[in-house]
């Protein structure tokens, strides 16, 4: 009898430690456990989403993210069945997209950056040797918008520009280039920013506005040729000497390369004094999507790795200047002396980028 009752004795304490084991690996993989969430994003911020810590952020509070790349503009005709969010990189198609499945508002805006226009060293010298920019240090300046604007008017050259000879790349028309405002949030931006200015510091909302417009942003359109689809693609040709040497981008863009090679010697990074900011809006199309858009504003860790790829927190400016310390001697981190022009609807800026392309 004691022998029996020693081997049923064992045999239960091997099956509650069994259960144990079980219950302990239920457990393990209930907490590691994530949720796929997909979405539409600009492609902009496919770096951000691909950055191994951002994933391990993410898996840390549950979520497992899945993207794909679009142009903020051609999200509108995109089918979104299926996917949890999307992600434009402005407000303008954010609301519009909002509108068409039914988002509840408020939308979330986890971060944001402005308009900049990068330049090589010697055509930005030679810009404020005329009175077109003015030059803060080695490395960032500010852009006069009025003055650039009146240059295209009428159809400014370099070579009239003084100091311009002393630089062979220095050719031609003086222009910026642009994305293709028809398909990608900056072309539309640089559009809403220029047409701010041109309209006399008011935001363009009638038809008189953008009939009154549209000849000049015709002339900053037009003179460009054929127009890249994406900011990363005029960046790349940027940043390996080819093409136009001012150029519209994020200036998220330009926080992200100097993270990665600590100074670029050739560049100078030019705020327009009347630029807008890109938004990055979150349209959650389910409640996972509007966790996810919470979740990237208010995250400490997530919040930190959106500045290293260059974003601006919504806010707290505090953040992303001691983050961005180091390359203070490119940036203007408290935006000092840059007007924030409003953001024309959806459907201005769409008039206004067909009459612009012509």
């Amino acid at each position: 009898m004691r022998r029996i009752a020693g081997i049923v004795l064992a045999v239960l304490l091997i099956g509650g430690v069994v259960a144990a084991v079980v219950a302990g690996r239920q457990g393990d993989d209930k907490g590691t456990a994530t949720k796929t969430v997909r979405g539409v994003i600009g492609s902009e911020k496919s770096d951000f989403f691909a950055d191994p810590d951002v994933v391990k952020a993410l898996a840390a509070k549950g979520y497992t993210v899945k993207t794909e790349a679009s142009g903020s503009w051609a999200m509108e005709d995109l089918d979104l069945k299926g996917y949890d969010f999307a992600f434009p990189s402005s407000s303008a198609p954010a609301d519009t997209l909002a509108e068409k499945y039914h988002a509840r508002q408020p939308l979330p805006r986890p971060f944001y950056s402005p308009l900049v226009v990068v330049a090589h060293r010697s055509a930005a010298q030679v810009l404020a040797a005329n009175g077109l920019a003015v030059l803060d240090g080695k490395g960032k300046g500010t852009l006069k918008m009025a003055a650039y604007l009146d240059a295209a008017r009428h159809d400014r050259t370099w070579q009239q520009l003084k100091g311009a000879k002393a630089h062979g790349e220095l050719t031609g028309t003086l222009y910026i280039t642009s994305t293709d405002p028809e398909t990608s949030n900056s072309g539309a931006l640089y559009l809403a920013a220029a047409s701010y200015a041109a309209n006399g510091g008011r935001v363009v909302a009638s038809d008189a506005d953008i009939a009154r417009t549209a000849p000049l942003l015709h002339k900053l359109v037009s003179v460009q040729g054929a127009q890249q689809p994406s900011s990363d693609s005029v960046f790349r040709d940027f940043i390996s000497g080819a093409g136009n040497p001012l150029v519209c981008l994020y200036e998220s863009q330009v926080v992200s390369l100097l993270a990665e090679q600590h100074g670029a010697d050739d560049l100078v990074v030019l705020y327009p004094d009347t630029t807008v900011n890109s938004d990055h809006t979150i349209v959650p199309l389910d409640d996972a999507g509007r966790q996810l858009g919470e979740l990237l504003s208010t995250d400490p860790t997530l919040r930190r790795l959106a500045v290293k790829h260059g974003f601006r927190p919504q806010g707290d400016s505090a953040e992303f200047v001691k983050d961005t310390a180091d390359r203070a001697a490119y940036l203007n981190q408290t935006l000092t002396g840059v007007r924030q022009a409003p953001v024309p609807t959806s459907a201005v800026l769409h008039e206004m980028a067909r009459r612009a392309r012509g």
